[in-house]
């Protein structure tokens, strides 16, 4: 998989700089009143390629803590089930070994009565 994920950004990313290039001229970028930037539109291009990547990384890792804390959260939850679950099991055993101890008891009554 990610040699398909690497081929499909690389296709894009050379289709991109490929466009890019056959951009060449000069325009200016408006950032802020009185702050303008001249370069040409190829470049401008790049650049807006490369801090969209830098996004998209960034949302990325986001999800990724996020994942990470949410699977923290189930982990914890598990581990409590898992304690209440061996909890319940040594009380059964409990209840069984009572009940098996009584059961003879009963039978050997019942044998006697009979």
């Amino acid at each position: 998989m990610r040699q398909i994920n690497f081929v499909v950004i690389f296709v894009i990313a050379l289709a991109l700089v490929l466009f890019g290039i056959e951009n060449t001229e000069p325009v200016i970028i408006h950032i802020a009143p009185g702050i303008d930037v001249e370069s040409p539109l190829c470049v401008e291009l790049i650049m807006a390629m490369g801090i969209g990547a830098v996004f998209a990384w960034v949302f990325s890792v986001w999800a990724q803590v996020q994942g990470y804390m949410s699977f923290g959260k189930q982990m914890q939850q598990r581990e409590l089930r898992i304690e209440q679950l061996e909890k319940d099991v040594e009380r059964y055993q409990v209840e069984l070994e009572e009940q098996s101890l009584m059961l003879p008891a009963a039978q050997e009554e019942g044998e006697a009565l009979a």
